[in-house]
């Protein structure tokens, strides 16, 4: 249960006791914007990060998800609201945190950005692991037509088809950092030239890393993934990998005893080698497929968070670490 539901007069009240006190903020350090400075809040990780990167030392940036913290699960304490009603942008991403969702539109309206609008989210799925059996043909036309119909049928009444997970896949995070210069400026017209060129030099980073992972994923005697939970649609997309999802596209659903069954006799069927558990995900599901099928298991960060474990400092880092991984979870050449 999302805790929103408080009236902007005790959210005034909490924010002033804690400037009283020591100050407040959604991680748990204040806003600590000086004077000067354009606070911002971020929903998760990737946001945060590429915020700080863009707004360099212009902005002060806090995340609405406590490190380690899960943020598919992200509940709001009446302190993380009022750090969200003092922000001057709030970085969400529609859909992805619903009681975020809830708690911009409430306090901060005219202070929120979504962030899916720049990153394009053109991929979908489904809740039943359809996409497990992709590539296979369907018994008739019909049949596929009729399948068609009612993954557009569940996107549209908003059963949560849609797939976030757009930071995986480096240029759409990059199209979301040229875009987050463009609202910065907007907000503080002196620091413009600063956001662009910050902007610039991120997609540069970016680039790189995109074309290194294109290049090492190019050979890869194994082109199917298989994720503990459904987010990387668009790294599959990106380069070349079809992603098959234990979980759906939220780490706590569970799929059937049918479902485990079907992704473990592809696993045998496609020669994978290895399943991917993740961080800041309960690895026992991924870890009961890949005993079924005889394989082992390897460690693959989908990044919407960092911790003490993970194989990096930032999501540069990480993302390498993750490369690495997937050269040799996935026989590359």
């Amino acid at each position: 249960m999302h805790m929103i539901s408080i009236r902007r007069s005790a959210v005034a009240l909490g924010s002033a006791t804690c400037l009283l006190l020591t100050g407040c903020a959604a991680d748990g350090g204040g806003s600590g914007a000086a004077e000067g400075e354009l606070s911002v809040l971020a929903g998760f990780y990737p946001l945060q990060w590429a915020a700080e990167q863009v707004g360099g030392d212009r902005v002060q940036v806090s995340s609405a998800t406590p490190p380690g913290g899960e943020p598919h699960d992200l509940e709001l304490t009446p302190r993380d609201v009022a750090a969200i009603s003092e922000a001057d942008l709030v970085i969400h991403l529609e859909g992805f945190q619903p009681g975020l969702d809830d708690a911009v539109a409430s306090e901060a309206p005219d202070a929120a950005w979504d962030a899916g609008q720049a990153a394009d989210l053109s991929l979908t799925t489904t809740s039943e692991h359809d996409h497990a059996h992709e590539g296979e043909e369907h018994a008739d036309e019909e049949a596929h037509a009729d399948e068609a119909h009612a993954e557009e049928e569940a996107h549209a009444e908003g059963e949560g088809s849609v797939d976030p997970h757009f930071w995986l896949d480096p240029t759409r995070l990059a199209d979301v950092a040229d875009a987050l210069a463009d609202r910065l400026a907007e907000l503080d017209p002196d620091g413009a030239d600063t956001y662009a060129d910050n902007a610039a030099a991120l997609r540069a980073d970016l680039e790189a890393l995109d074309t290194e992972m294109s290049d090492a994923l190019a050979g890869c005697a194994v082109d199917t993934l298989v994720t503990s939970h459904d987010a990387f649609g668009y790294l599959g997309e990106r380069y070349g990998l079809e992603v098959v999802g234990i979980n759906g596209l939220s780490p706590s659903q569970e799929p059937s005893a049918a479902q485990l069954g079907e992704i473990t006799e592809l696993v045998a069927d496609r020669g994978i080698t290895t399943v991917y558990t993740e961080t800041l995900v309960d690895p026992a599901v991924a870890e009961t497929v890949a005993a079924e099928a005889g394989v082992r298991t390897a460690v693959l960060d989908p990044l919407e968070g960092l911790t003490d474990e993970s194989a990096g400092e930032d999501y540069l880092e990480v993302m390498r670490a993750n490369l690495a991984t997937l050269q040799e979870g996935q026989n590359c050449s």
